[in-house]
């Protein structure tokens, strides 16, 4: 009855700093991180990157936000083609877990129709918003794709046995949510944005935007305290943290 954690970088996106660091100038490029999680129940993916569309058409499916973005998605960087070196199908992927819908996060959900997507209730209504889509906080296009939606409220035992346990983080977005996996080496939170770097959990430095910064600032006082008790915490998009992930291989 064993679980294992697998790591992939799904491409990269380039930003303005201040996105992720207020008050700082210039661009950062980051890591697009998408995760395994292979459970004797069912296999989950905790976040599903960029939409493969990009490649093609990056001005239409970010709408607003492609002046603020660069994206970059080689051939062989999609989730699915990092899962078929494991020998692993879409089919054999039972749930989808979405951090948070924004574009870097939920672009790779139509590439598994037959998985149940969970996602936070008050993340799924704002995600249906017609103003923060048109403005391109949120698009259809990423997660609009007639799978089965599971809404949840708040934490969520996948499995019901304490080893894939979603967390509520709000604050970066009104229903983010992280995953806490309890490997035998001991637990790994798997924080996605609403804790972008390394920086930002030692100094609270918060990004010039979110949803709500008091509530980012509780969720990350959430995350000290977890650090403290013995988590591992993985960052949502530090380039530095991130190269000491072993991709494609089970992290121990």
């Amino acid at each position: 009855m064993t679980i294992a954690l697998y790591a992939f970088t799904c491409g990269e996106v380039t930003g303005f700093r201040e996105g992720f660091l207020e008050g700082e100038t210039g661009r950062l490029t980051v890591p697009v991180p998408a995760y395994l999680i292979d459970h004797p129940r069912g296999k989950v993916i905790f976040d599903t990157g960029l939409n493969i569309g990009l490649r093609q058409n990056a001005a239409k499916l970010l709408g607003p936000v492609a002046r603020d973005f660069d994206v970059d998605l080689p051939a062989d960087a999609d989730i699915v083609s990092q899962l078929a070196a494991l020998n692993i199908a879409p089919r054999d992927i039972r749930y989808v877990v979405n951090s948070h819908l924004h574009f870097d996060h939920c672009g790779g959900n139509g590439l598994f129709p037959d998985a149940t997507v969970i996602v936070q209730a008050r993340e799924w209504r704002a995600a249906q918003h017609p103003k923060l889509q048109a403005i391109g906080t949120y698009s259809p296009h990423d997660f609009a794709h007639g799978q089965s939606i599971m809404e949840i409220e708040g934490e969520h035992d996948i499995f019901g046995d304490g080893r894939v346990v979603l967390l509520p983080t709000f604050g970066h977005t009104p229903g983010h949510q992280s995953l806490r996996v309890q490997l035998p080496s001991g637990p790994v939170v798997l924080a996605a944005d609403c804790c972008y770097l390394k920086q930002t959990l030692d100094h609270l430095h918060l990004p010039k935007f979110a949803y709500d910064k008091d509530q980012m600032r509780t969720t990350l006082m959430r995350l000290r305290v977890m650090q403290s008790e013995g988590a591992r915490i993985f960052f949502g998009h530090d380039p530095e943290f991130w190269q000491t992930v072993p991709q494609g291989t089970a992290i121990t």
